[in-house]
């Protein structure tokens, strides 16, 4: 039976046990160099730390360390796997071929998805070249994983939640050419959040001011079945740099989501146990832009987020009655002391305060300039659910059966739990008839079930009795915790990790040119290319390749379209954007396979890029 695997993100090692709580089959956390997200570095104690907590459940965890690297680089990373595999990871997430040509240990490797996985050739190559899993590009729609899948067998893992690039992953240069700070080294600025203006080839605007390069969120919770159909087997939520909070709730949303998919499908799940929250995920209650399903149907028309890159919030309503710092709203109920409401001033832009207070329908609240009656408010912050998310830890717990029997001596516990550990342990006895028959055996379930905090919840008990007896409580008790224990440690040794040892081989790539888009920055990549038949390689834009006249983005998501300036049989023409600080960028269009690529059009004054944070 085929298993899915929800993957979640970890910051640090704290959230990555919230995510395990939560009910992550596996988690992926930055190593303590070269990760995609340089701001969610781990030391190798704490991911071992980690690995020991997640494998007592079979989950498994993930190293990110997928940047391309220098030639000085190389050695370290490749010492850094070494030592990622020794403290108990189970893979590590690469983008840089190059380490392909060092001796690693057996650890699984799987391709991130900077290295542009968007067509069956790339995927089978990389499943040739000895990869255990490839991680695909988010813009695939459902018929382009099904042509993947058909011609491959390696493993398929698939974003279905969080924050989305606009431009492929791995071929964005827009941040490095502008400030240095390169994405496929773990330091993007995200101009993308920035606001820009749209212009037509003569200059006159078609949008000012706007957030033009912003996406949506993506939420695919209600798609897991159709891409398990497809033929994906690891559901990634992205998020390394979200709070415990976020992962908590999103979490537990997807588990909730992919156990139903579970149930009515005849799917396994990938690891041990359930998780008990105290509080009903929602979605809606923590950061993100809007939601979409991106390109999983084909081209949508609205995936973009151009008023604001922040979080507005559950919408709630429209005020009247502004007056003395507080208005008037119908769903006033909804807000309590404490919680973050949003708005859009006259000149859209997103503005926030906290609410004082509520009553009779009027709502006070700390700073409302800008606030008109009519404008739309939002919540951003729900206090009360936060409170209930932070306070409530998650509790993950073993099903277990229980087998009370009689004995020559007394009476035996057996415990089986699902991972296939059981523990039996006597209780000799002097076997007396219960004057009250009913009322014994009552006591008898009763005391037996009181699982408490021992890590496992009752899926079954059965009681193999000739008569009813009396037995007293705190003998109960004891047998029940004493056999709980045993079970805890047959059960608490973690299976084997699994081994690849990589093979090199020259299974053709499926070009024989590389340009900068390749993305090698050092010799053992560009040697791992002409071992696979690559004639001819181009520098990376991160080693100093000339980007004049070359694409600093390739983008299936469509200005035109969006602004309903396209019209279909008919080519569009060129257009520009513009930054705030006077950038030019020409914008090209290939209508025919639906993709925008961005070029620099005026030299931008040379500047360091600040690092935009990830809400």
């Amino acid at each position: 039976m085929k298993k899915l695997e929800l993957l979640a993100p970890a910051r640090d090692l704290e959230t990555g046990i919230d995510a395990v709580n939560c009910g992550a089959d596996s988690v992926y956390i930055g190593a303590e160099h070269f990760g995609a997200r340089s701001g969610a570095a781990n030391t190798a104690s704490d991911i071992g730390k980690l690995a020991a907590y997640a494998h007592k459940y079979r989950a498994k965890v993930y190293a990110a360390l997928n940047t391309i690297l220098t030639d000085e680089e190389i050695p370290r990373a490749q010492k850094i796997i070494h030592t990622l595999w020794d403290a108990g990871a189970d893979a590590v997430i690469i983008q840089d071929m190059g380490l392909l040509e060092t001796a690693l240990p057996p650890i699984p490797l799987i391709a991130s998805t900077q290295t542009h996985n968007v067509t069956p050739e790339k995927v089978r190559f990389l499943e040739k070249a000895g990869f255990k899993r490839v991680i695909l590009a988010r813009e695939l729609t459902l018929e382009e994983i099904k042509a993947i899948r058909a011609k491959t067998t390696v493993e398929l893992e698939f974003f279905v939640h969080g924050a989305l690039c606009v431009a492929y992953s791995g071929q964005c240069y827009l941040s490095c050419d502008l400030g240095g700070r390169s994405g496929n080294r773990g330091e993007c600025a995200q101009p993308c959040r920035k606001l820009y203006t749209l212009k037509d080839a003569a200059g006159a605007p078609l949008a000012e001011g706007k957030h033009l390069l912003s996406l949506k969120d993506l939420n695919l919770s209600r798609r897991l079945a159709h891409l398990a159909a497809a033929g994906i087997t690891s559901f990634k939520i992205e998020g390394r740099l979200k709070d415990r909070a976020y992962v908590r709730n999103i979490v537990s949303v997807y588990r909730r989501e992919l156990d139903r998919v579970i149930a009515g499908k005849g799917f396994a799940r990938a690891s041990f146990g359930k998780s008990f929250t105290a509080f009903s995920p929602d979605p809606a209650k923590t950061f993100n832009r809007g939601y979409t399903e991106y390109f999983i149907d084909g081209n949508p028309l609205d995936i973009a987020s151009p008023d604001t890159p922040k979080f507005a919030g559950e919408p709630l309503g429209r005020v009247f009655d502004i007056k003395e710092g507080s208005f008037k709203i119908h769903n006033a109920h909804k807000l309590h002391p404490g919680d973050g409401i949003t708005f859009f001033d006259k000149n859209g832009v997103l503005s926030g305060s906290l609410v004082n207070g509520v009553k009779d329908d009027r709502v006070r609240a700390d700073n409302l300039k800008g606030l008109d009656n009519g404008s739309a408010v939002y919540r951003n912050l729900d206090k009360e659910f936060l409170k209930t998310v932070e306070r409530d830890t998650a509790q993950r717990r073993f099903a277990v059966k229980l087998e009370f029997s009689e004995t020559r001596d007394g009476f035996s516990l057996k415990a089986s739990d699902e991972r296939g550990a059981t523990a039996v342990k006597e209780l000799p006895s002097k076997k007396e008839a219960a004057k009250k028959p009913d009322q014994a055996l009552d006591t008898i379930k009763k005391q037996l079930s009181k699982l408490g905090e021992s890590g496992f919840y009752l899926e079954a008990l059965e009681l193999k009795l000739s008569a009813s007896f009396f037995i007293p409580v705190s003998a109960l008790n004891d047998l029940r915790r004493d056999t709980l224990a045993a079970l805890d440690a047959a059960g608490a040794a973690a299976g084997e990790r699994e081994e690849i040892k990589i093979t090199p081989n020259d299974t053709p790539y499926p070009e024989r040119k590389l340009d900068f888009t390749g993305n090698v920055l050092n010799a053992k990549a560009a040697r791992f290319y002409t071992r696979h038949g690559v004639t001819a390689i181009g520098r990376a834009a991160e080693a100093g390749a000339d980007m004049s006249g070359r694409a600093l983005m390739t983008m299936r998501f469509c200005l035109p379209r969006r602004l309903g300036l396209c019209k279909k049989g008919k080519p569009v023409e060129t257009m520009y954007l513009e930054d705030a600080e006077g950038a030019v960028f020409r914008l090209e269009f290939d209508c025919a396979a639906c993709r925008t690529r961005l070029f620099r059009a005026s030299a931008a004054p040379a500047k360091k890029l600040r690092a935009e944070p990830e809400e």
